[in-house]
């Protein structure tokens, strides 16, 4: 199960990790140190929800949104 937005959850981050918001508000982790990056909290391990949004470019009725593991799917 994914964790909620909290940036107090996302200050305890490792001191080598930072995190980034995508242009579609979904939050990802950086490890500085291995140069790689992640979905998934490296603490806890779970994703961060940001929830669905709603795009100009999709059908009407239809959302974007995320699983729990961070693909992207699409909801009507």
């Amino acid at each position: 199960m994914a964790a909620d937005l909290n940036p107090d959850w996302l200050s305890c981050l490792p001191s080598s990790w930072s995190y980034g918001v995508t242009r579609d508000g979904r939050i990802f982790f950086i490890n500085e140190e291995a140069k790689s990056t992640t979905w998934l909290h490296p603490v806890t391990g779970e994703a961060v929800i940001t929830g669905h949004r709603k795009t100009p470019d999709l059908p009407t009725g239809w959302e974007e949104g995320y699983t729990f593991e961070g693909a992207r799917c699409f909801i009507k």
